[in-house]
């Protein structure tokens, strides 16, 4: 079956950090219901075989007049990202959608402990929403790991989320080192938190390079694979 795209206009443009954009997006033809921590892949009409697919995850959840909000970080010498840097309102790209099965245990029994580097928050904060919204009162502790304070997403709203909701905690790191530094300052956090302790429902986001290492911790810890939720993007 052929994958079905739509056109969607920008709507608005925001620079979040001094690397990262917020882009929102409405689709002309039919809205995308869609679930927190899926994505939609946009066909950019640049490279060497046009169209390129980019992959995308909404920053919030659905709305009734189907807004769809995404960051993405600026790349160096990055086709894709340089191409949505120049996008202006108004301008027309093709996407299609949703995909992606990194999305929220059916049960909120357990501790969520969600880990995401740099712009692997997005998803993340997509669900958050979403469960604050529904007023869901689950235990969870969120580690967000950043190349450098400034490139810290979404930090003002997260500091203000862990002050009105008593069961949410925030912890970031700043991690200038590059992907193993944030391994090992997150492994440096987990640690106490999760050896002889009571098992917690794990869900990571980032590149692989920082995944999968926290990956394999948690299944060294006891977990089975298939309990630890998680989502790269490279």
């Amino acid at each position: 079956m052929a994958e079905l795209t739509q056109p969607a206009t920008v709507l608005s443009i925001m620079d979040l950090t001094p690397h990262v954009r917020q882009l929102i997006l409405l689709p002309t033809v039919q809205h995308i219901a869609f679930r927190p921590g899926q994505w939609v892949s946009l066909k950019l009409p640049v490279g060497a075989k046009p169209p390129l697919n980019r992959a995308y995850s909404m920053a919030a959840p659905g709305t009734a007049s189907g807004e769809l909000t995404l960051v993405f970080d600026r790349i160096p010498g990055g086709t894709g990202s340089n191409y949505l840097y120049h996008l202006k309102p108004g301008d027309q790209t093709e996407l299609s959608g949703p995909y992606g099965n990194f999305a929220l245990p059916v049960s909120l029994d357990r501790e969520m402990i969600l880990i995401a580097r740099y712009t692997g928050l997005v998803p993340i904060r997509c669900m958050l929403k979403h469960l604050y919204a529904q007023r869901q009162t689950a235990a969870i502790l969120l580690i967000a790991v950043a190349p450098a304070e400034e490139e810290l997403l979404f930090h003002q709203e997260l500091l203000t989320l862990a002050v009105t909701h008593p069961r949410f905690r925030y912890l970031p790191l700043v991690a200038a080192g590059g992907e193993q530094q944030g391994v090992d300052l997150t492994l440096s956090m987990l640690r106490p938190l999760i050896e002889g302790a009571t098992k917690v429902t794990p869900m990571l986001c980032g590149t692989k390079g920082f995944v999968r290492p926290l990956r394999a911790y948690f299944v060294e810890a006891g977990y089975d694979r298939k309990d630890v939720k998680m989502e790269t993007y490279d």
